[in-house]
């Protein structure tokens, strides 16, 4: 369940690493942005004078919250990465990590230093299988993100937009050249990866029931390592690599925990994902699936 969580995000970040060559450290924070946005509409949908099931709720909960976040990716990339897209490297880094604190701090300045809980919507229902528990709000995360997975695959690889996606991240002068609308493309890119993150949003604060205005940080990081894990600029890699990163996590801290009697477990399983993401860029740089990142010389 929280593999795939995590290859949610990472998909927002390989994207836009396999078309612009940028990590967008401000990805994290669009999904603590949309968790935000669905706990302020379930607020707000819940005091309606004729009210709406919890299902039909949580549905528009979500769609807002998709909307929102795709905007602000939009935003994000018209005024602080386009700009800077022909200046060197190190400028668009420092600007995604600005725009990662400049964007906790208007979600502090909205919603508080409080944590938010997640509202009672639906009964949790627990269930053994192979000797662990799992509740029916995971089983629906890993449903969710599946299909979500499945679809991103299907429309980069099988249609007109997935070509030219493609092609962008090949060449965008030879792009340019074949009638693609290159600032469209990238544009785009940004979209999606925002609403990727913005579901991964939601699904984080439904399982958790807890959510923060510094939530994204963490997260972002994590996922960062799983698509570096996977290879970053492979859609593939980035699926596996988060998937991975969150067995590694959940079965370490288990056998930790295990070994001190409980006493560390927990405690310890973030200090996997750097393990991991230090091992990686020691031994395999390009990740376990390659990077497919074409040279723009």
């Amino acid at each position: 369940m929280l593999g795939s969580v995590y290859a949610l995000v990472a998909l927002g970040y390989t994207m836009v690493y396999g078309i612009l060559g940028l990590i967008n450290f401000a990805h994290g924070e669009v999904v603590m942005i949309g968790a935000m946005v669905v706990l302020t509409m379930i607020g707000f949908l819940s005091g309606f004078p004729a009210p709406l099931s919890n299902g039909a709720i949580l549905l528009f909960a979500v769609i807002t919250a998709i909307l929102v976040c795709s905007m602000l990716a939009f935003l994000i990339e018209r005024v602080a990465y386009r700009p800077l897209r022909n200046a060197p490297r190190l400028a668009p880094l420092i600007t995604a990590i600005g725009m990662s604190i400049l964007l906790q701090n208007i979600a502090m300045i909205i919603w508080g230093r409080q944590y938010k809980t997640f509202p009672d919507l639906f009964s949790t229902v627990s269930y053994s299988f192979g000797g662990a528990n799992i509740t029916n709000v995971q089983v629906f995360i890993i449903i969710i993100s599946i299909l979500i997975m499945s679809a991103l695959l299907l429309t980069i690889n099988f249609t007109r937009i997935g070509r030219a996606m493609r092609a962008t991240a090949e060449s965008p002068q030879i792009a340019s050249l074949m009638g693609v609308n290159v600032n469209y493309i990238i544009s785009l890119t940004f979209v999606l990866g925002a609403a990727l993150a913005a579901v991964a949003g939601v699904l984080v604060f439904a399982n958790y029931s807890v959510a923060h205005y510094s939530m994204g940080f963490m997260l972002g990081l994590k996922a960062f390592t799983a698509a570096v894990l996977g290879g970053i600029g492979n859609m593939a890699g980035a699926m596996l690599g988060g998937i991975l990163l969150g067995l590694i996590e959940s079965i370490g801290a288990g056998y930790i925990s295990d070994f001190t009697g409980g006493f560390m477990g927990s405690h310890y399983q973030d200090v996997f994902a750097f393990l991991v993401l230090i091992g990686v860029l020691v031994l395999r740089p390009t990740g376990i699936m390659g990077e497919r990142v074409a040279d723009r010389t």
